[in-house]
C-alpha cells in the first residue's frame, strides 16, 4: 500500500458532479436597482447607436437639401422622413408611396445597436441582466420614433409628408431592435441563450444549419447578381444620363449601393425559381416579362429579353445547398433517417428567415408598382429545396459516412461542460495533482475505504465531490455520534494519525 498521503475534501460549487445553483427569485431581487456602473452601461446601449444614426440622418438630410439647392424651411420634415425610412417604416411623400426602402442603411443601425448589446453582456448576466439590456436597446430609438412622428406630424402642414401609421412604425423600430439585441446577446454568449431558452439538441442545430443555409443562399444569388451586372454593363452608361451634374452621379452611385442587398434577396428568388416582380415587370429562370424599369445603375443586371433555354440549370444551386445541409446535420446533429428533426427545423427556419429579408427587401415604389418577391409562392419552394435535398444529405450520409450516435459539434459547442466549472480552481498552483482525473479520486476512496474498515470512532462525514489539495485550512470540528447529520465544515482535512494505535483522527 502507499504511503498515506494529506488530502482535503473541499466543496465548492461548479464542482463536477454538482448541479450549477439556478437562478432564483432572490437572485432576480435586483431587477428594480441600479448600479451606477450598470446604469452606465445600460445608458450607452440606449443612446450610443441612436446618436449615431440620428447624426448620420441629419448629415444626409442637409447634405442633400444643400446640394439640390434647396431652402431649409423642409429639414425637421426630413430628417424625421430620415429616421423612419432608416428603420423600413413605409412614407407616403406627396401621393407617392415609398415602401421599398434600402436595407444598407437598416442593417448598419441594427449592426451597432448589436454590437452595443453584446458589449454590455456579462459572463455571469442573469434573466435580470439581459431584460435591462434588452430593455435599453430598445428605449433609445422608440423614444426618438416617437419624437420623429411628432416632427412628421407638424412639418405635414410644410412639406408633402404624410405621417405614418404610428403602430407600424413603434412595430418596424422595436422589431428591428429586438432582433438585433437578441443577436448582440447570442453572439456575446451563445450558450447562455440557449440555457434561458431550454432548446432541445436539434433545435441548437437546426438554428445552426439555418443560419448556414441562408449565407450560403445569399452568397450564391450575390454570385448570379454580379454576373448579371457585368454582362449588362453596357447599359450602365445609360442610366447616368439622366444624372446631369458630379452631384448627381454621386448619388445614383450611392442610392445602387444602398439597395444593393435588396436586389440580392430579390436574386434568392429568382434563384429558387419563384421569379421577382418588379412593378409591371417581372423575371425569373423560366420567363421573362417586360415593362418600366427605374433608371438606376444597379437595375442594369435585371435581364430585359426572354429567358435563355439554360437559366433553369441554376435550380442545382439550391438543391446543392440542401443536400450539403443534410450532410452538415448529418456530422452536427443526432438525426436519424425515422426522425429528421434538425434538418426539418433548419429548413423552415431558414425559410423564415429568407421570407422576413423577402417582405423587407421589397415594397411600392411610386407609379412603378410593387417591386417584391410573391411570398406565398417563395415560401413554399424555398422550404421544398432545403427540406427534401436535405432529407436525402442526411439519409445518404447516415447510410455511407456518419452513423448514428456521433456528438453533434454544435450542441457541444453550445453546451461545453468545461465552460460550467471554474478552470483557474482546477488548475490552482497548490493542488496536489495538477491534472485531477476521476482515477485520482477514487485511489483516494479506495485507500482511506481499506485503511480505516476498522475504525470504530466517531464518523466521519467526506464529501463525495472534491478536490485534493496541500493548503492548511481553518480549524473544523469533527461530527459526534447522534449530532446532526447536516455536515457544518465547508473545508475539511483528514490526516492519519501518527501513532500506531491511536484511534483518533485529528480534524483541522
Amino acid at each position: 500500500m502507499s504511503a498515506p498521503r494529506n488530502s482535503l475534501a473541499r466543496r465548492t460549487t461548479g464542482s463536477r458532479g454538482v448541479p450549477e445553483p439556478q437562478h432564483t427569485d432572490a437572485d432576480e431581487a435586483g431587477f428594480l436597482s441600479l448600479t451606477p456602473e450598470r446604469a452606465r452601461v445600460l445608458v450607452l446601449v440606449a443612446g450610443r447607436p441612436t446618436t449615431y444614426a440620428l447624426t448620420a440622418v441629419i448629415v444626409l438630410a442637409l447634405a442633400t437639401l444643400l446640394s439640390a439647392g434647396s431652402d431649409l424651411t423642409g429639414t425637421s420634415g426630413a430628417i424625421a422622413a430620415g429616421w423612419l425610412g432608416v428603420h423600413q417604416v413605409p412614407l407616403v411623400i406627396g401621393k407617392t408611396s415609398l415602401g421599398l426602402l434600402p436595407l444598407v442603411p437598416t442593417a448598419l443601425v441594427v449592426w451597432l445597436a448589436g454590437r452595443e448589446c453584446a458589449r454590455a453582456v456579462e459572463p455571469d448576466c442573469t434573466r435580470a441582466d439581459l431584460g435591462w439590456i434588452v430593455g435599453a436597446a430598445l428605449a433609445g430609438p422608440l423614444l426618438i420614433t416617437a419624437i420623429c412622428l411628432a416632427v412628421a406630424e407638424d412639418a405635414s402642414g410644410v412639406v408633402a409628408l404624410e405621417p405614418p401609421n404610428t403602430l407600424a412604425a413603434f412595430a418596424w423600430v422595436g422589431g428591428l431592435y429586438l432582433v438585433a439585441a437578441v443577436g448582440g446577446i447570442a453572439s456575446r454568449n451563445r450558450r447562455q441563450v440557449f440555457t434561458l431558452l431550454r432548446l432541445p439538441e436539434w433545435a441548437i442545430s437546426g438554428m445552426y444549419g439555418a443560419g448556414r443555409a441562408v449565407l450560403r443562399m445569399l452568397g450564391c444569388a450575390s454570385a448570379i447578381v454580379v454576373i448579371a451586372f457585368l454582362v449588362h454593363v453596357t447599359r450602365v452608361g445609360e442610366t447616368y444620363q439622366s444624372a446631369g451634374n458630379v452631384a448627381g452621379v454621386i448619388g445614383l452611385t450611392v442610392l445602387s449601393l444602398a439597395y444593393l442587398p435588396n436586389l440580392v434577396v430579390l436574386a434568392v428568388g429568382v434563384l429558387v425559381g419563384a421569379g421577382t416582380q418588379l412593378g409591371a415587370a417581372s423575371f425569373g429562370v423560366f420567363s421573362v416579362v417586360g415593362g418600366p424599369i427605374p433608371a438606376v445603375p444597379l437595375l442594369a443586371a435585371v435581364p430585359t429579353g426572354p429567358a435563355a433555354g439554360w437559366w433553369p440549370v441554376l435550380l442545382v444551386l439550391p438543391a446543392a445547398i440542401g443536400v450539403l445541409g443534410g450532410l452538415d446535420l448529418a456530422r452536427t446533429s443526432t438525426d436519424r433517417i425515422t426522425a429528421p428533426w434538425a434538418t426539418l427545423s433548419s429548413a423552415g427556419l431558414a425559410t423564415v428567415a429568407l421570407l422576413l429579408l423577402g417582405a423587407i427587401a421589397g415594397g411600392d415604389l411610386g407609379t412603378f408598382g410593387h417591386v417584391g418577391l410573391e411570398l406565398p409562392i417563395f415560401a413554399v419552394v424555398t422550404f421544398a429545396w432545403l427540406a427534401i435535398p436535405g432529407y436525402a444529405g442526411l439519409v445518404f450520409a447516415r447510410w455511407f459516412l456518419v452513423p448514428v450516435g456521433t456528438v453533434p459539434a454544435d450542441y457541444a459547442d453550445a453546451y461545453d461542460e468545461d465552460d460550467y466549472y471554474d478552470d483557474d480552481y482546477y488548475d490552482d498552483e497548490n493542488s496536489t495533482d495538477e491534472n485531477y482525473a476521476d482515477d485520482d479520486y477514487a485511489e483516494d476512496r479506495d485507500y482511506y475505504e481499506d485503511d480505516y474498515a476498522d475504525y470504530d470512532g466517531p464518523d466521519l462525514e467526506v464529501a463525495v465531490d472534491g478536490e485534493l489539495v496541500e493548503e492548511q485550512t481553518a480549524i473544523g470540528t469533527v461530527r459526534t455520534p447522534g449530532a446532526d447529520t447536516t455536515p457544518d465544515i465547508v473545508d475539511a482535512e483528514v490526516v492519519e494519525a501518527d501513532l500506531p494505535e491511536s484511534d483518533r483522527v485529528e480534524g483541522r
